[in-house]
C-alpha cells in the first residue's frame, strides 16, 4: 500500500490563511496465488459504462452566485461549493487586478461567479470592508523630520544682531536647561507670557559659486518664556535640545510650514551644492540632514528629491607609461535626499538613502 498526500496553496492577502491539507489514499494489492480452474461457464453480463473524462471545469447546477467565507473554511469546502471536479480550482479563479496578494482569503470574504467572455470564474468582491493589517516597516520615517521640521532657521545678519540674548542666571552658571531662569538684554517690547525660539549662531553661509552671502545657519536650543519684562527681561527656558549658553539668542517663531506636501521632482536642469552638514561635522549618511544652495526663488519647495553626486578622485594612471600621468575620474551618484524646509535661498533637505558618505562640496541635481 502506498500513500500520496496533496496541500493546496494560499488565496489573497496577508491575515487569516485558508490552508487546504487534502489527502488521498489510493490502494495496491499483490495478487493471491491462482485457485484451481473454475470450468463453469459464467452468464453473461454487460460491462459498465466508462465515466467520461472530465474535459475541464464544471459548475455545480446548485452552485451559488455570491458565497461568504467562512471562519475554518478550507480550499477544499469552497471548491466543492462551486465545482463538480474540486480539482480544477485553479482554473476557474480569477485574480483581482487591485488586491495586494491575490492568494489569501479572509473570513467574511465575498466570493462570486464572473464571467470573462463566455467563461465563467470565480472573483472575490471588493467591497468596502474594515480590517486591521501590521504595517510593513516604514521606509521613510516621517518622524525623522520632527527635530527639524519647526526649528531648523536661517536668518539675515541683522537680524540675528538685533535679536534679545541671555547674559546671565540667578547664579554664577554658565551653562542653562529647561526650567532654568535667566535674564535677557536686548528685549524691550517682551511681555510676560510671550514665548520665543532660542537659537545659536552657527555661520554665514555663503554660495560656493557665486560667493554670495544665503543667510545665517542657526543651531536649535529650545524655547523661552517671558515671566517678567524690562531692560533685563527674565525668562525661563522651555524644551531644551541642547544646554543654553550666555549669548545665545531669542527670535521669533516664523510661520509653520506646511507639512502636507506631496513627493515630486525639483524643476528640470536645476543644480545646487551641499553647503552645511546639520549637526555633523565632516560627513552624514541616512536620515541626517544637509543645507544646499537652493531655495524658493530658485522653485524649490517641500517634498523635492535630489539625487547626490560625488565628485571622482584623481588617480594616477600606472600603464600610460609617463611618470605623473593623472586622470579625473568620473562622478558616481550616491544617494538621495528630500527637501523639507525651505528658505528664500537654501533648503535643509533629509538623506534618505546613501550608500557613501556624503559632505560638504557634493553635487545634487534632478533625479
Amino acid at each position: 500500500m502506498f500513500y500520496a498526500w496533496a496541500a493546496a496553496a494560499l488565496m489573497r492577502r496577508t491575515g487569516v490563511v485558508v490552508l487546504l491539507a487534502l489527502g488521498m489514499v489510493a490502494c495496491a494489492t499483490v495478487p493471491e496465488p491462482a485457485a484451481p480452474a473454475d470450468t463453469r461457464v459464467p452468464a453473461a453480463e454487460p460491462a459498465p459504462a466508462p465515466e467520461p473524462a472530465a474535459a475541464g471545469p464544471e459548475f455545480r447546477a446548485s452552485a451559488p452566485e455570491r458565497y461568504v467565507v467562512q471562519e475554518g473554511d478550507t480550499l477544499w469546502d469552497i471548491a466543492n461549493v462551486f465545482l463538480r471536479d474540486p480539482w480544477y480550482w485553479s482554473e476557474i479563479w480569477l485574480v483581482n487586478p487591485q488586491v495586494r496578494n491575490p492568494h489569501l482569503i479572509y473570513p467574511g470574504d465575498v466570493l462570486s461567479i464572473y464571467f470573462v467572455g463566455d467563461r465563467p470564474g470565480v472573483m472575490i468582491e471588493l467591497a468596502p470592508r474594515v480590517r486591521i493589517e501590521a504595517l510593513d516597516d516604514e521606509p521613510f520615517p516621517i518622524s525623522a523630520l520632527q527635530p527639524f521640521m519647526f526649528r531648523a532657521r536661517v536668518v539675515d545678519e541683522e537680524t540675528l544682531e538685533q535679536a534679545p540674548y541671555i547674559v546671565a542666571a540667578q547664579d554664577e552658571r554658565v551653562i542653562f536647561g529647561p526650567d532654568d531662569r535667566v535674564y535677557v538684554r536686548n528685549a524691550p517690547d517682551a511681555q510676560r507670557w510671550d514665548l520665543y525660539q532660542l537659537v545659536r549662531r552657527d555661520r554665514m553661509l555663503i554660495d560656493p559659486d557665486t560667493r554670495e552671502e544665503l543667510g545665517v545657519a542657526t543651531i536649535p536650543v529650545g524655547e523661552a518664556e517671558v515671566v517678567r519684562g524690562g531692560e533685563i527681561a527674565t525668562v525661563i527656558l522651555r524644551d531644551g535640545q541642547r544646554e543654553a549658553v550666555r549669548g545665545d539668542r531669542l527670535i521669533g517663531f516664523d510661520d509653520d510650514q506646511d507639512l502636507l506636501f506631496d513627493i515630486s521632482r525639483p524643476p528640470s536642469g536645476l543644480e545646487g551644492t551641499v553647503i552645511m552638514l546639520f549637526d555633523a561635522i565632516t560627513q552624514i549618511g541616512t536620515l541626517q540632514t544637509a543645507v544646499i544652495n537652493r531655495g524658493e526663488r530658485e522653485g524649490i519647495r517641500n517634498g523635492q528629491v535630489f539625487a547626490v553626486w560625488e565628485a571622482g578622485r584623481v588617480a594616477r594612471d600606472p600603464v600610460s607609461g609617463t611618470g605623473n600621468d593623472m586622470v579625473q575620474l568620473p562622478e558616481e551618484e550616491i544617494g538621495n535626499l528630500m527637501v523639507f524646509r525651505t528658505f528664500d535661498k537654501v533648503s535643509y533637505a533629509l538623506v534618505i538613502k546613501s550608500i557613501r558618505p556624503i559632505r560638504e562640496g557634493f553635487k545634487v541635481r534632478h533625479p
